[in-house]
């Protein structure tokens, strides 16, 4: 395994008692649609507030005569950015009210971790498994052709409560990994490359190294470089390096929902370019558990298209959920408005095909070719807000969002 660098992390935790100190600023969250009891992230660009070091600043939250310290982040990678989480329990509300101080912070009692073990690294909160990202290579089962074999998947994936809901290895599809990204009819140097279908022995997507592995109160984070490599005359070839970043936001205690957000940036890793071929399915795929058949599970799109219809049809969001043991539960799915051909065509198995199982992606060359030239980077974002008990429509909404335009922060200068 690649050595492992961690960002550095300021945490701070919630406290019962005011925190006392320097006001440095005020920042206030403007709340533009209600939040229907969902936790959004908010941002602040901390060099623009304040040159202070890390350690002595607080953030409290301000409810009347109460200053309540708030769990925070500040990620450095480019610029010192400043998060935390916002939430409204009042629907009426229309802005939150915080305050950066300078002062001695809480020792974090709260973190969202992130632990490699045995090839995976394991994202928990408490005693909570939220998601198991495999950069070791996994095989098939005995007795099934090895070129099945994958590495730099997601699985599993949890609820909060504990629920699986991704499956690999499935005996219709053994080429499938939880979630995971290839492209399927890919034109390179000549070849019509398929990265989806391993069996064929054209090409796969594997693990190449770590960038950066986070923890902290607010998220864990992994950043990974994934080597599509395309198989010519018995020879390898890197085709295509993706830079994937998956953020797990760190579930409040009882909370039904938390946020996994996935950032995929593409870049030719030659002098060739990269032309992903119009088809049917490709990209960031979701094989859901085999629980769900088509009379326990449901899928609804934005524009209000169910598993019936849903196949085909654009979306910026997508509920998938079903039945859990004796329970419910699922994954919302979103794009982000600067995705390639947003709102994205959805593929969606329809309840009378695979025997009733469920998979769903967004694919955005379902529709027409995407040409990535070299020198260039490409990226796409997802947002995955996996829950427990039902989903809703107007809950779904909300989340999309706040996603597509993350809550306004205006800052006062003390």
């Amino acid at each position: 395994m690649h050595p492992i660098s961690l960002c550095t992390l300021l945490l701070c935790a919630i406290a019962s008692t005011p925190i006392f100190g320097q006001k440095v600023a005020t920042l206030e969250v403007e709340l533009t649609s209600p939040m229907n009891g969902l936790q959004v992230p908010a941002k602040v660009d901390l060099d623009q507030i304040t040159l202070l070091h890390d350690s002595v600043l607080s953030l409290v939250e301000v409810q009347g005569a109460k200053r309540i310290a708030v769990p925070f982040q500040i990620d450095n990678k480019e610029l010192r950015m400043l998060y935390w989480m916002v939430n409204a329990p009042n629907a009426k509300e229309k802005k939150r009210v915080y305050e950066i101080v300078k002062g001695n912070p809480v020792k974090a009692s709260r973190l969202i971790q992130a632990k490699s073990s045995d090839g995976a690294l394991l994202i928990t909160s408490g005693n909570k498994n939220l998601l198991q990202y495999n950069f070791k290579t996994v095989y098939p089962p005995a007795g099934i052709d090895t070129a099945y074999k994958r590495s730099a998947f997601i699985h599993p994936l949890w609820t909060p409560n504990g629920k699986v809901i991704t499956r690999i290895q499935a005996p219709d599809h053994y080429h499938h990994y939880g979630i995971w990204n290839p492209w399927t009819h890919v034109l390179f140097e000549g070849d019509t490359v398929d990265f989806w279908n391993i069996k064929g022995r054209k090409g796969t997507v594997r693990f190449g190294s770590f960038v950066s592995i986070t923890e902290g109160p607010v998220f864990a984070e992994y950043q990974a470089i994934h080597e599509h490599v395309a198989f010519k005359a018995g020879k390898e070839k890197v085709a295509l390096n993706e830079l994937q970043t998956v953020r797990v936001y760190r579930p409040e205690d009882n909370h039904d929902n938390y946020i996994v957000d996935i950032t995929i940036q593409m870049n030719c890793a030659s002098s060739s370019p990269f032309l992903i071929l119009e088809y049917r399915y490709a990209g960031l795929g979701w094989r859901a558990t085999e629980q769900w058949k088509k009379d326990n599970s449901e899928v609804l799109t934005s524009e209000g298209k169910t598993r019936k219809g849903a196949d085909g049809t654009t979306a910026k969001w997508a509920i998938i959920q079903g039945t859990l043991d004796n329970e419910y539960g699922g994954a919302v799915m979103m794009s982000y408005p600067a995705n390639f051909n947003h709102p994205e065509p959805l593929r969606i198995w329809p309840e009378d095909s695979n025997g009733g199982e469920m998979f769903g992606m967004f694919a955005p060359t379902k529709t027409k070719d995407w040409l990535l030239t070299p020198g260039k980077t490409y990226t796409l974002k997802y947002r995955f807000n996996v829950f427990r008990g039902k989903f809703t429509k107007e809950k779904a909404e909300s989340g999309w969002q706040y996603y597509s335009a993350p809550p306004k922060v205006t800052v006062k200068m003390n």
